[in-house]
Formats: structure tokens, sequence, C-alpha cells
């Protein structure tokens, strides 16, 4: 199985559109468009998985660099996700040593 990023989405675009071109090239094991967590609106990109390799390199050679919903999408095999270094929060309480009366 191999998962494929889809980049420059139409903010309109939903899952079963994008379902829905994959499948015209083999079986789409899942999808998933990325959204604000606050707004729950697109963020412009997605990911494919796709049951065959074979299929979800075709897939790749067909569809990237093509027009989807009138943006031309970006298709390529998913990178995995990076760890994030830790970084100090903002704000929040003091412990009581560092408080001052």
């Amino acid at each position: 199985m191999l998962k494929l990023y889809v980049g420059n989405l139409s903010f309109t675009a939903t899952e079963e559109d994008l379902k829905g071109l994959f499948e015209k090239v083999g079986t789409v094991q899942s999808v998933s468009i990325i959204k604000d967590k606050y707004s729950d609106h697109s963020k412009g990109f997605g990911f494919v998985e796709m049951t065959n390799d074979d299929d979800a390199k075709k897939a790749i050679e067909q569809y990237n660099g093509t027009d989807f919903k009138g943006r031309n999408i970006r298709v390529a095999e998913a990178k995995p996700l990076e760890k994030r270094e830790d970084r100090p929060r903002r704000g929040g309480s003091r412990s009581e040593d560092d408080r001052k009366y």
C-alpha cells in the first residue's frame, strides 16, 4: 500500500471527488483532505492511500501537474512525518518559586 500526497487542491474539492479521480487508476484504500482545525476549511492538500503500489505510481505519472477542479494538482509519494522539536510554550502559569509577592 502506498500513500500519496496531493497538493494544490481546490478548496471546493471533497474527499469523494478525490476518491473518484484516483479510482480511475486503481483501488483506493482511503482519502483524507487536511482541514483547519478551527474553521474546518480545506488547507488545499490531502492524502490518498492506494492498495497497489503500481497503481499508485501510475496515478503519480497520470495526475501530477494536471488540472483538477480548476487547479494543477501536485501528486507525489507521501514522505513520512518528521518529528518536530518541542518548543517552549508561551504564557501559562509559573511555578511558585517564580512568582513575586
